[in-house]
């Protein structure tokens, strides 16, 4: 079985259980997103390839870990050896850093909002990335809202200014206010996403109340004008009841402007409980719409520095799971 259909089977059931050696060192726990406040979740590699499936021990999916990450991943009576892979923070190869556990909006489709989190210190997230640092290569930031969006922003910023230190690439995904992208790039970030979720503005008014669909739009066109085509990037959910048409869509109008997009399964928690994963045949089709729409703007995932796209393990990415 080719590395791209089975990794979207694999995004298709969306988790596996864990037996063999403990596996604890493995295991990433996510405090932001529709994965927040769950079991924690594994990246399995075969190569340079990865997928990341939440810990589940009802999965009918099983990896088992023989030690030191080496892992056989038992799926459809198929045994495919490969490794789990060690987490920075959050994902591989980063500190992808939550400022925010908690927010304000009520998006249907994340955890975050019923957690009611806390908000890191200053303090603790130098911690946290010194705790990594000798096996991180960037540092992500992302972030709830726990007043007001203006003050999420003053305190990222500050934070950036702190995380400067290490000499590290930074990429933030911030729910953005109308001069984010200026504050950001000033501060030397490297690269940013503004996530407009849904495929349609009708959809999004539908899944995240309260929020801004055109000023995302604002934020977005401004962005590419100052990190430049290939830095700035937006999340688009697959599966909130959009049809096939209307991906490609919004595809094509994010690439057309000099986005990437990261195009995420959803995961059917909170509001979203009861739906439905995408398909792995619906992931490959979008896939091959991705594909082409990066390729006729110009755009290339592989020179991502940070964030979801550097990482690969939620999503089928074009150039990196051929």
């Amino acid at each position: 079985m080719q590395w791209r259909d089975l990794k979207a089977r694999l995004l298709e059931a969306g988790s596996a259980r864990i037996s063999g050696e403990p596996a604890d060192d493995f295991i990433a726990k996510s405090t932001a997103g529709p994965g927040a406040g769950g079991l924690g979740s594994v990246f399995f590699s075969m190569g340079s390839h990865r997928v990341k499936l939440a810990v589940n021990p009802a999965s009918a999916i099983e990896i088992a870990h023989r030690g030191g990450g080496v892992a056989e991943l038992y799926f459809e009576d198929q045994q495919i050896p490969g490794r789990l892979i060690r987490p920075g923070l959050h994902c591989p190869d980063q500190a992808f850093i939550t400022v925010t556990e908690s927010c304000i909006f009520s998006c249907r489709y994340c955890s975050v909002p019923r957690l009611h989190g806390k908000r890191k210190t200053v303090g603790e997230i130098m911690d946290l990335v010194e705790s990594v640092r000798h096996r991180v290569s960037a540092i992500s930031l992302t972030s709830g809202v726990a007043g007001s969006i203006e003050n999420e922003e003053a305190y990222v910023c500050e934070v950036i200014r702190h995380l400067l230190f290490f000499d590290l690439p930074i990429g933030v995904s911030i729910y953005p206010a109308e001069k984010t992208p200026e504050k950001l790039f000033a501060l030397g970030v490297a690269e940013v996403k503004f996530n407009i979720e849904a495929a349609t503005p009708v959809l999004f008014a539908e899944m995240c109340p309260g929020l801004d669909y055109d000023r995302l739009w604002r934020v977005l066109d401004r962005s590419v004008e100052l990190f430049g085509k290939g830095r700035v990037f937006s999340n688009v959910i697959i599966g909130l009841g959009e049809n096939d048409a209307e991906m490609e869509a919004c595809i094509n109008q994010l690439t057309s402007h000099g986005v990437i997009p990261v195009l995420r399964p959803l995961n059917p928690v909170a509001g979203c409980t009861g739906a439905s994963r995408p398909s792995a045949e619906r992931l490959k089709h979008i896939y091959a719409m991705h594909s082409r729409a990066l390729a006729a703007a110009g755009l290339d995932p592989t020179i991502a520095l940070t964030m979801c796209t550097n990482c690969a393990g939620c999503d089928l990415v074009p150039g990196r799971d051929e």
